[in-house]
């Protein structure tokens, strides 16, 4: 079906011809995010470059009641930005301007389209510090961090997207633009509206201007790795590094197979004679960063680990940092598809999740890596398939409902980062039940009444 030539030209007069993207070889590219097995074709491509543009755009979409899903780099893993048919793909990589740096309020004011990795930089230039650091920080932006509530290597610490969102700008979907949160670090005056639009997958409207708050630098940092004969002693590891309240700024993990394909591919000096590996980084004060990483080399040995490798230097940390960072596209490289997800479990509840997950790959005989962020309970398991195999992803399809299903009954979650949208809002419901739900379909309605928003996603 032909996109609406109408549309088309009032569109082009919002934001200009250059603007808008229309020929089938250039949608290509727009008809997938970063999630595995999922593809659509949009109707259009549109590149806002300022506030009034998405307002025009949104207030079009509304009046035609036409789709609009919004898009930044379109690294999610959960289909959130996967186009809905004959929609508008609303991309904001173009509004990509650090507009502020108050370093007396410790905030800065940026466009959705800024990297994370260029707010880190700049908050590092200016000696402070922003922690969240999703796995894909060098090209996933703001506005889809905010959107999906990102987490990190550091979320265990410091948290997530959240706790870093002080304002922001947004474009409801009948092009209305409203402004929630400001520079104040006390603010109760009515409702948190700024926290009902984070991780709301761009289905409740765009955001286009985000306040972060920032932090001091730490004064100093210790990365070390330790290895260990079974994953169930890494598990133990970490619950009593937690138990000794100790809160590193990262506890990650990597199985056998994560760790072997790391290091083939960048040949970062692993130890291959383990079943798992802990990264462990603590950072702070110079006194309580040696004696944080003592007590956690200390608790790893007692727990019956294999060895401990403590970084000489700030390069060889970022080297064994980057281990865990190049998980996901080492595994990438095993198989044709590689379908990463996310489940999240008490920290209690960390080894037997492990154990059901490995559990559950030999009963549906499937190649499985897994690594995540341990120390929040926060498990990766990535299957390593191929689409084209229509027997194989049916085993996997049940693998993932066995192992959300169990993530459920172990008084976890389905998801701890990488939000809902297309790939898990039919487990949605079971998760969060009827009241809930029946909350979060009212809010969509009042926000979104013609529902052009991110048709589809999360719920119908």
């Amino acid at each position: 079906m032909q996109f609406s030539t109408e549309i088309l030209e009032q569109l082009q007069l919002a934001v200009g011809r250059e603007n808008v993207l229309t020929a089938k070889e250039d949608l290509i590219s727009y008809s997938f995010d970063g999630t595995a097995a999922m593809q659509q074709m949009p109707g259009c491509v549109v590149f806002a470059r300022a506030t009034e543009e998405v307002a025009a755009i949104l207030k079009l979409a509304h009046q035609t009641r036409t789709a609009v899903v919004t898009r930044g780099s379109g690294t999610g893993l959960s289909g959130g930005s996967l186009p809905s048919p004959q929609c508008v793909v609303l991309c904001t990589v173009k509004m990509n301007r650090i507009l502020e740096l108050d370093r007396a309020n410790l905030t800065m004011w940026v466009e959705p389209g800024v990297t994370t990795l260029q707010v880190a930089d700049a908050a590092s230039a200016a000696g402070l510090f922003y922690p969240p650091d999703p796995g894909s920080m060098r090209i996933s932006t703001i506005g889809g961090n905010v959107a999906e509530n990102s987490g990190g290597l550091r979320g265990l610490k410091y948290g997530i997207t959240r706790n870093y969102v002080m304002g922001l700008e947004v474009v409801l979907p009948n092009g209305e633009i409203m402004r929630t949160g400001n520079k104040c670090v006390k603010d109760v005056a009515g409702y948190s509206l700024k926290d009902l639009f984070i991780g709301s997958e761009g289905t409740l409207g765009v955001m286009t201007k985000v306040l972060l708050r920032l932090i001091p630098k730490p004064q100093a940092k210790k990365t070390m790795v330790a290895t260990f004969a079974q994953m169930d002693h890494a598990a133990e590891a970490v619950s009593a590094i937690i138990a000794a309240q100790i809160i590193p700024c990262t506890l990650e993990f990597l199985d056998r197979m994560t760790i072997h394909c790391v290091e083939d591919y960048a040949k970062i000096g692993l130890p291959l004679d383990c079943e798992a590996l802990l990264l462990m980084e603590t950072d702070g004060h110079p006194a309580a960063v040696a004696e944080e990483a003592a007590q956690m080399e200390r608790i790893c040995r007692e727990q019956g680990c294999l060895e401990v490798r403590v970084a000489k230097d700030d390069a060889e940390a970022t080297k064994l940092a980057s281990a865990r960072r190049t998980a996901f596209s080492a595994l990438a490289r095993v198989a044709p598809t590689t379908i990463l997800e996310d489940a999240t479990v008490p920290r209690s509840e960390l080894a037997k999740m492990i154990r059901f997950v490995a559990a559950v790959a030999r009963k549906y005989q499937l190649k499985i890596g897994t690594f995540g962020h341990m120390g929040d309970g926060n498990l990766h398991p990535t299957f390593l398939t191929d689409e084209r195999n229509k027997d194989e992803m049916h085993r996997v399809e049940e693998a993932f409902k066995e192992i959300f299903d169990e993530a459920i009954r172990l008084g976890g979650t389905i998801t701890g980062e990488h939000g809902v949208g297309l790939a898990k809002k039919s487990i949605l419901p079971k998760f969060a039940g009827d009241a809930q739900m029946r909350v979060m379909r009212e809010l969509r309605r009042v926000l979104d009444p013609n529902g052009i928003l991110n048709p589809g996603k999360m719920f119908d």
